[in-house]
């Protein structure tokens, strides 16, 4: 029977590499907004928020398998307690909404406008949960 290897890596890398997870899929949604995609850009800047998210969630130790229970609990410790601001909770709800419509409802229509609102709020999320991710670490480092 072949030993297995432990884990390698630490906290810090989990969170690093959910963040650049985040960041390509933010990279995605915006490949897919200027080929004008929009049900898909929505789709990847809604993925690069849940992939910010969980980055935050493994800050502190955290993980959640599922999007309701990892938005539910961000919501609860990091913008009820004001980490992030409420107005930020909001747009995650609502990227969300827009995310879930776009891949499930079949006569749901993206509009640009929309599309370029849901990357923007991908793009401002990733900038308060890295920012707030690396300010952990230099506490704790």
């Amino acid at each position: 029977m072949e030993q297995l290897k432990e884990d390698i890596g630490t906290k810090k890398d989990l969170v690093l590499y959910r963040l650049q997870t985040a960041r390509s899929d933010l990279k995605s949604a915006k490949i897919l907004l200027a080929a004008e995609e929009y049900k898909g850009a929505n789709n990847r800047a809604y993925y690069a928020i849940f992939h910010a998210i969980n980055a935050v969630h493994a800050v502190g130790g955290k993980a959640y398998k599922r999007h309701k229970d990892a938005i539910a609990n961000f919501n609860k410790d990091y913008v009820k307690t004001e980490i992030f601001p409420r107005e930020m909770g909001r747009k995650i709800g609502e990227a969300e909404e827009i995310r879930h419509a776009s891949d499930y409802d079949d006569f749901y229509i993206a509009s640009r406008e929309e599309s370029e609102r849901q990357v923007a709020v991908a793009d401002e999320f990733i900038q308060l949960a890295e920012k707030y991710c690396m300010t952990q670490f230099e506490v704790s480092d």
